[in-house]
């Protein structure tokens, strides 16, 4: 049995990919289920909330931690066929999205290409319903196991009791803050498949073989070309979701001259670029002190050696400057935490 080590006011800095300071009251890693359940009867004793953690790419920290922070490093991938050329791979939460793309690939096993340089980790990918370049996590998802953390009790949940929708799941909604996902099946198809009909993957393709293996790598080059690297510049990857607007609300954005960019949506809306917004509020590679603006993507704020809160004044003012212009309400895209 593995002993779970628990520390007291640890510093998060090194585990969140905005590298913002921040200190938990209770830290712990988790390597398996049995120390899952050590860390539930500590928090329980102790009358801690709980606050899960895994690749740290996907969340802002705007202040310290109270609680148990309970960071999910399960390792481990398990596969079987299953009928129509296809497989069902399942994965354990703690592993990196991109290493498991590029794995899947090794293996034969297609339909991630598309989502290739995604940061973060395995466990967070449902509850984002993580997404690019055509395709989303749901087009593939088959179930996820998970722990209720009031109970300790194992739990597994379909594509469709998961809720998906753009950028959303029932882990964002009513299942929020209640779960623990340990495991995620996704089915894979064992024949190459080539998901090109998003613009920007198709342009740089142009007339070349798409072959699972050039979508990925074109993908990744697309993302390089566009996103820093958060090794070398802090980051969380797109801050803002892109909005989805009715027929009426792209009538009002044409009104004042503006040709926006738009995705038709199988709903009747229109997805619009957060990017573009952003960038018509002149807002690309300005700076705030320590915090900014990316010089070659609107959609991303950095860290200079900032703090949270700093980074959420920004995000603010880059709300309200689109608000007045457009009358779009800008979300943000990764999670909150500390505030």
């Amino acid at each position: 049995m593995n002993i779970l080590e628990i520390k007291e006011n640890a510093s998060l800095q090194h585990l969140n990919s905005l590298a913002l300071p921040a200190y938990a009251e209770y830290f712990c890693s988790v390597t398996d289920t049995n120390q899952i359940q050590q860390a539930l009867v500590f928090a329980a004793d102790k009358d801690l909330p709980i606050t899960p953690m895994g690749g740290g790419s996907n969340m802002v920290i705007a202040g310290d931690i109270q609680g148990l922070v309970l960071h999910l490093d399960l390792k481990g991938i398990s596969s079987k066929p299953v009928a129509d050329n296809q497989v069902e791979v399942t994965f354990a939460a703690g592993e990196n999205w991109h290493e498991m793309v590029q794995y899947c690939l090794q293996q034969g096993w297609y339909g991630l290409e598309n989502l290739s340089l995604i940061p973060g980790n395995m466990g967070a990918a449902p509850i984002q319903n993580i997404g690019a370049y055509g395709v989303e996590l749901c087009d593939l998802f088959v179930s996820l196991q998970a722990i209720e953390i009031s109970t300790g009790e194992l739990i597994e949940l379909d594509n469709r009791q998961c809720e998906f929708g753009y950028r959303d799941s029932i882990f964002k909604q009513a299942y929020k803050d209640r779960f623990l996902i340990t495991h995620v099946c996704l089915r894979l198809s064992t024949q190459p498949i080539a998901q090109i009909q998003y613009p920007a993957l198709a342009d740089a393709i142009g007339d070349r073989t798409p072959t699972p293996e050039l979508i990925s790598e074109t993908v990744c080059r697309i993302r390089q070309q566009k996103l820093p690297d958060p090794a070398q510049l802090p980051n969380a990857g797109s801050f803002f979701k892109n909005p989805l607007v009715t027929e009426s609300g792209l009538s009002r954005l044409e009104s004042n001259g503006s040709q926006s960019p738009r995705y038709p949506q199988a709903d009747g809306t229109y997805k619009i670029p957060a990017a573009w917004l952003i960038d018509q509020c002149c807002f690309r590679g300005q700076r705030r002190g320590e915090v900014g603006v990316h010089e070659h993507q609107a959609l991303v704020l950095v860290n200079y050696g900032g703090t949270g809160a700093q980074l959420l004044a920004l995000a603010t003012e880059i709300q309200d400057a689109v608000a007045a212009k457009f009358g779009i309400a800008l979300e943000i895209e990764p999670r909150l935490y500390g505030v």
